[in-house]
């Protein structure tokens, strides 16, 4: 008899709501515990593929020389610009003009041109030199969204690209 009294008083309410209060309190801690570790377990892959997204000082950040961490010793990671060594089905091997290989994906979406005039995937042939802008990936491959490529005239070799800046301009018509 007293149980019901108690089950219908105002106190058992409060220590409902308390209870309710704090069952979603412990949800939103769990909430956050996902988020953080979904967050650190993101920065942590990133922090192990630095290297092969953005190359990075060869050796390291501070175990080279000064020079390589404020020299040019760094790639870019929307992009590379070098020569083509390698086409393997939707995907191509560019080595940039820091030696450093990229792994390229092309997709349906992704824009190839030579002379202003668009180029198939066949048409992208070994030691062509490229210009290659996308999203770099988890993996330090790059999803391609726009490829430019530069011919080699009559086969001959040229020098390699030094930067962006050093790259021949585009021709018109």
């Amino acid at each position: 008899m007293d149980i019901q009294k108690f089950f219908q008083s105002g106190e058992f309410k409060w220590i409902l709501k308390g209870l309710g209060g704090l069952i979603i309190l412990l949800a939103v801690f769990q909430l956050g515990l996902f988020v953080g570790f979904r967050k650190a377990n993101f920065s942590y892959r990133w922090g192990d593929n630095y290297h092969k997204a953005f190359g990075g000082p060869r050796g390291g950040f501070m175990g080279g020389p000064m020079m390589d961490f404020w020299g040019r010793d760094f790639t870019s990671g929307h992009g590379v610009a070098g020569k083509v060594i390698k086409v393997e089905g939707d995907s191509i091997v560019v080595r940039g003009s820091d030696n450093v290989e990229k792994i390229i994906n092309i997709s349906s979406g992704t824009v190839i041109e030579q002379n202003r005039q668009a180029v198939k995937l066949a048409g992208l042939k070994i030691d062509s030199q490229v210009v290659i802008i996308g999203t770099p990936k988890d993996d330090g491959s790059i999803d391609a969204k726009m490829i430019r490529v530069f011919g080699l005239s009559n086969n001959q070799p040229q020098a390699q690209p030094q930067s962006f800046l050093d790259l021949p301009p585009a021709v018109t018509k």
